[in-house]
């Protein structure tokens, strides 16, 4: 019966009559955000997390106040926002995962292995915060926060309360220096109970109120990525905008307290002379580096669910200048209250800033009882932690999960949820030692060594193979056809030079001016040390091992097999027959029309800006084809 019916010629179809493939711009079965916004508010939740809020304004105020927004904002033009546009487009252009996107240079598909395995350890602990946030919003629901007074079981003669302080004579200075606030052993003593754990090796008993809030926060996080980007990319549109919400009403609430100016001008006052120390430099690219998350994968799969046309370039400076913004704005609304509480104490500022969870759960919280309506207040600080903290986990699960499934589309993509489902799992299980009275050790050790120097192993290696192994012209030359231009000479020195130069120094420094991992007074034992260490290398090995994997499937001398690992694999390009132009025509296993164009054509009934672009790259691919052979 086939054999009878007339065949129409390709491009005879008339624009009305399109089949399935040729309707849509997005490849159906992989999915792609559904709204508009989407794209750009998961960037932005993701990239703003909790470290805009508890290390960006303690790391202002110990590198110089106001001097450090200097360094901050020249690490942010050099190594911020050209690796965060290379990562889009690199993802953008190939709609693939942080593992299969390593078709662009087979033989470092390594750098993909490290990346999945550094974002899986932070997943782990990062959920684990997520948890102790969920247990503070809880405990935060009552008309008396818990860790108001001394006087509970779990305080001891130590603590110290302030509303007694301030109802005695005020007349007396009072020594605080050995004393504890009641916040500092609610956190300690009753959330951690960490006096049941002698170390990092004596983990003690699962404290099962954590575990609880563990497995909520891994439910919220299954629930919200269970669609993949169509669900989770609706989700963000709550918790990548809420936060500022809250974020405005603290700062309000903050500088219209008594001493609030106090904290400020702490926070602020320039002190150039900090300039000088290549510290600060460090310090700045360091807050860059993990703020923008570069490196993790997330913002590569995010932009793999892209068309091929979506102005990134546009949303980078977006994205990236937004959440120098709101680390600035943070600053506020964390140094006002502060001011206040040092003032209510009697105490330098500098005595009670913190940085990390010591400022999100012991002084925070101790200065929201200092407030009329503290449970009030202490919930919408913890609410905004979790919604601040949930969209970065739901950008870590999806690297993950958009990795392992683009490697093997066929047996996991129909079963995503499913997939998801047994990582979530697999991920709680892990974590549970977390949850154990000496699980503080274990955090910090994960969050000391996970993401340390791998990560930038991983983000200085990618940076090389994409200019030097794939070529910066051929680079440049992909992102003309994806977005109509190319990337000017700033773009082109930050990735030949300046960027890999700066992680480089980053590298080097981190080594050299390395100190074990401690907490409080709790110095960490060697194995510990070499387990972190270990963490670490672990994911910087994955290069190499995945350089002999790529070798063994060649064949031919070791330096063939090296040049043919190198080379792009032949399906590499855009995910789209419509979008492969020049060299990218007909290589994709299939290919039934020899000029993608003349889909376009018919698509469109005549010809685009973009299908310009692809002709003048097509002439310019030749042209230069001529003078190489000339």
């Amino acid at each position: 019966q086939s054999l009878t019916q007339p065949v129409t010629p390709d491009l005879l179809v008339s624009p009305s009559s399109q089949d399935g493939d040729l309707g849509s711009e997005c490849p159906e079965d992989r999915g792609n955000w559904t709204g508009r916004l989407d794209f750009l508010l998961s960037c932005i939740g993701y990239c703003v997390g909790l470290g805009n809020v508890w290390r960006f304004p303690y790391r202002a105020y110990t590198n110089g106040g106001g001097a450090f927004l200097v360094p901050y904002f020249i690490m942010l033009a050099i190594c911020g926002i050209p690796i965060f546009f290379m990562e889009l487009s690199l993802g953008q252009f190939s709609s693939l995962g942080p593992l299969a996107v390593w078709k662009i240079s087979p033989l470092f598909k390594g750098i993909g292995m490290g990346t999945i395995l550094i974002v899986s350890l932070v997943a782990i602990y990062y959920n684990m915060i997520i948890a102790y946030v969920l247990f503070y919003l809880f405990a935060s629901l009552t008309s008396d926060l818990p860790w108001q007074h001394c006087g509970n079981w779990w305080n001891t003669e130590l603590c110290l309360d302030h509303h007694v302080i301030k109802a005695g004579n005020n007349s007396l200075p009072v020594n605080i220096s050995n004393t504890v606030s009641p916040s500092e052993e609610y956190w300690s003593r009753y959330v951690l109970h960490i006096q049941g754990s002698s170390g990092i090796g004596d983990p003690g008993r699962i404290r099962w109120n954590l575990c609880l809030c563990l497995l909520l926060s891994w439910t919220i996080v299954y629930l919200c990525i269970l669609k993949g980007v169509k669900s989770s990319g609706k989700v963000v549109y709550f918790t990548a905008t809420f936060p500022y919400l809250i974020l405005v009403m603290l700062l309000i609430r903050g500088v219209t307290l008594e001493g609030a100016w106090k904290g400020i001008q702490f926070y602020l006052t320039p002190q150039f002379d900090h300039l000088l120390s290549s510290k600060v430099w460090i310090e700045a690219a360091l807050q860059i580096f993990y703020s923008l998350g570069v490196g993790f994968g997330g913002l590569l799969t995010f932009a793999s669910y892209n068309t091929f046309h979506q102005n990134i370039y546009r949303d980078t400076f977006i994205v990236t200048l937004g959440n120098a913004i709101t680390s600035i704005l943070a600053g506020f609304a964390i140094f006002s209250v502060l001011g206040y509480m040092s003032q209510e104490l009697g105490v330098p500022v500098n005595q009670v800033a913190k940085a990390g969870p010591g400022l999100a759960f012991v002084v925070y919280p101790q200065a929201m009882t200092m407030l009329p309506l503290s449970p009030f207040w202490s919930f919408l600080f913890f609410f905004m932690l979790l919604t601040l903290g949930l969209d970065s986990q739901f950008a870590f699960m999806e690297t993950i999960v958009t990795a392992v499934t683009d490697e093997f589309p066929y047996y996991l993509r129909p079963k995503k949820a499913s997939f998801s489902a047994v990582i979530c799992i697999a991920l709680f299980l892990m974590g549970l030692i977390l949850t154990t009275e000496g699980g503080m050790y274990w955090l910090v050790l994960l969050d000391d060594y996970s993401a340390g120097f791998g990560l930038m192993v991983v983000v200085i290696s990618t940076c090389l193979v994409v200019t030097r192994v794939y070529g910066m012209k051929r680079f440049c030359r992909d992102i003309h056809m994806m977005l109509g231009f190319k990337p000017g000479p700033y773009f082109r020195a930050c990735w030949m030079v300046l960027s890999p130069a700066t992680m480089m120094a980053l590298l080097v420094y981190n080594i050299v001016k390395y100190q074990p991992s401690e907490y409080g007074n709790y110095r960490f034992p060697t194995w510990a040390e070499v387990l972190g260490i270990l963490m670490g290398v672990l994911s910087c090995l994955m290069i190499p091992m995945g350089m002999v994997v790529a070798m063994l499937q060649e064949e031919g001398t070791l330096w063939e097999r090296v040049q043919q690992a190198s080379r792009p694999a032949m399906d590499w390009g855009p995910s789209l027959e419509e979008n492969r132009t020049g060299m990218y025509v007909a290589s994709l296993a299939g290919s039934q029309s020899p000029k993608p164009l003349m889909v376009h054509m018919r698509k469109y009934g005549g010809i685009t800006s973009y299908e310009n672009t692809a002709i003048q790259v097509d002439r310019e691919m030749e042209e230069e084809d001529e003078e190489e052979s000339m």
